[in-house]
């Protein structure tokens, strides 16, 4: 059996005793770097062969875990912080697993980019994941037209180094809206930092960094400009009947139809 296995993103007392049993048990561990993951081992006094699983292997890593797995042993598999395959290694385990017909699991825990979520006090009951950023500056571009106009917050990892270009490129793509630069997460130095695009992050960059824009501003109708006589008119000349257009119309206006009614009795 595999099991995903979420770890701490910085306090290594944020691990669940289920999380701790199953890497007690596990036959063997696969991990993003066997130099990080050790700490957590030592501090807990777990001792299990260490395997590396990273984006540079992650194929190869995979069928070995395949492997293991259909042998009977317990495999754990863990990233170096947080729950693995969100930002970090472990999906192309879980297509090769899904397309083997290899049963597997997760064991749940820490999140970054949840954490930071609440810590922004920015809206969260809706939001979009939407992770790291390309490099270059065109293809960043790109991936964030594709959100300008969703009307939630969005999530992003930066790190140090890409903060003020990542920033200065959402400002360029999305106009000027409030966001929350948040790091350190569950360590002494947590911070979360309100900011506006047009203004940028100001400070050094020290730590990876999740940073919070709020959505787009939902956006007028321009049939709103029309009397509210007229606005019903459009829909029915469109083709939709009375009690249609009178739906339509509210919604656009963001009234409710009783408002809009004494505007369509002579129509």
């Amino acid at each position: 059996m595999v099991s995903f296995v979420a770890t701490p993103i910085g306090n290594l007392k944020d691990i669940t005793l289920r999380a701790l049993e199953t890497l007690k048990e596990a036959d063997v561990i696969f991990c993003e770097d066997t130099r990080h993951t050790v700490k957590l081992l030592n501090a807990y006094e777990i001792k299990k062969p260490l395997y590396a699983c990273h984006k540079f292997n992650e194929t190869e890593a995979a069928t070995k875990i395949l492997e293991a797995s259909r042998r009977g042993e317990k495999v754990a598999v863990v990233s170096d912080a947080g729950t693995p395959v969100v930002s970090d290694p472990g999906n192309v385990v879980c297509r090769i697993l899904r397309e083997a017909n290899e049963p597997y699991t997760l064991i749940p825990g820490a999140c970054a980019f949840v954490a930071a979520l609440v810590l922004s006090a920015l809206p969260a009951d809706r939001f979009a994941f939407i992770g790291f950023l390309p490099s270059k500056t065109g293809e960043k571009k790109a991936v964030l037209e594709k959100y300008k106009d969703l009307d939630l917050t969005l999530a992003f990892h930066s790190a140090p180094q890409d903060v003020d270009k990542d920033v200065a490129t959402m400002y360029e793509v999305f106009g000027d809206r409030r966001a929350v630069a948040v790091r350190e997460i569950t360590k002494i130095h947590e911070e979360s930092t309100p900011f506006t695009l047009a203004e940028g992050l100001a400070g050094e960059k020290r730590g990876e960094y999740v940073l919070l824009v709020e959505g787009a501003a939902e956006k007028e109708s321009p049939l709103n400009a029309l009397s509210e006589k007229e606005h019903i008119q459009h829909y029915m000349a469109a083709g939709l009947d009375k009690k249609e257009a009178l739906k339509r119309a509210a919604k656009d206006r963001g009234v409710s139809k009783s408002e809009l009614y004494p505007f369509a009795i002579d129509l």
